[in-house]
């Protein structure tokens, strides 16, 4: 029985056709970072004040999307496409990146301040695509466990082509071209009273109504607490979204229950049996992680 999912007319099957590929590998540190939802929350929320900092992209967001009125929905769109761009099979993913770009195509407008914008300029779309890999690198170094020098490299590579689909043609590809776009984009960034509308509906709990409120505003903390220190200044979120160590210790215990406790539901562990592994194999150690692949390989090999 197929497991699809469906969003705004998006259908996922991570499960079929079977064997085909996706843009990341299963031996990927992209595989590896997005099966934790702990570190997807908290780097989805950092992105997103990433975004939000740029005027152009705040008013593009509030002013033509239903983030206000339906968060749900809003939240479970933009995870559908980063999940998909990881797990989905290629031809899925190419699918729902189309779509994402069709609708981009209808956003234009003009900021408070008169200044036009469209979701479409390549100045916009690459810092977006910038700030979802820094927000989850991020999140996923801090709060689960540390990243190499290698490995961050790695997994920035890794989402290149994705975000080529996606129209970006400045991809980062390590943290020092995050640091160079921030800081070519800095002189932009101001507080605004939607930066703290948006906090405020995390923290509800509206955004993920299964989750309890005090995680949920625990997540929103340690999302305020990865941002480079100037963007958090120049956005003036101040000691009222530091992260306590009675909230830092929540968050580090939720997030490693989820890097140790498979879900066999999840995209990332039906994308696995899609390309012939069990769906708990992103969740076993690197070891065995290898020696299934191997053993994975060698029975193809046979068979062809």
């Amino acid at each position: 029985m197929k497991e699809i999912r469906s969003y705004l007319g998006w259908k996922v099957d991570y499960l079929h056709p079977t064997g085909e590929p996706a843009f990341a590998a299963p031996d990927s540190v992209s595989w590896q970072v997005f099966k934790n939802q702990v570190a997807l929350a908290i780097g989805g929320v950092a992105a997103v004040l990433l975004e939000f900092a740029d005027a152009r992209i705040r008013s593009g967001v509030w002013d033509h999307s239903v983030f206000k009125s339906d968060p749900i929905g809003r939240s479970k769109r933009t995870g559908v496409a980063a999940m998909v761009g990881v797990y989905g099979p290629q031809s899925a993913a190419r699918r729902v990146i189309q779509g994402v770009t069709n609708m981009h195509a209808q956003v234009r407008g003009t900021t408070p301040a008169g200044e036009a914008y469209t979701a479409l300029d390549v100045e916009l779309l690459d810092w977006v695509s910038a700030t979802a890999g820094f927000g989850f690198l991020t999140a996923y170094d801090r709060f689960v466990k540390p990243v190499s020098d290698a490995d961050r490299k790695r997994f920035f590579e890794e989402g290149v082509p994705v975000a080529r689909l996606y129209g970006v043609q400045n991809p980062v590809r390590s943290l020092e071209d995050f640091d160079a776009m921030l800081q070519k984009l800095l002189p932009r960034f101001e507080p605004h009273p939607i930066n703290t509308e948006f906090l405020d509906i995390m923290c509800s709990g509206r955004a993920a109504p299964g989750v309890p409120k005090g995680l949920q505003s625990a997540l929103v903390h340690a999302a305020v607490d990865i941002l480079p220190p100037v963007v958090r200044e120049r956005l003036e979120l101040g000691p009222e979204y530091d992260l306590h160590p009675k909230g830092e210790a929540t968050v580090e215990l939720m997030a490693g229950l989820a890097e140790r406790i498979p879900d066999p539901a999840s995209p990332a562990a039906q994308a696995s049996e899609r390309l012939g592994l069990p769906r708990s194999f992103l969740w076993k150690s690197p070891g065995e992680r290898a020696r299934l692949l191997k053993a994975r390989d060698a029975a193809a090999f046979q068979h062809a």
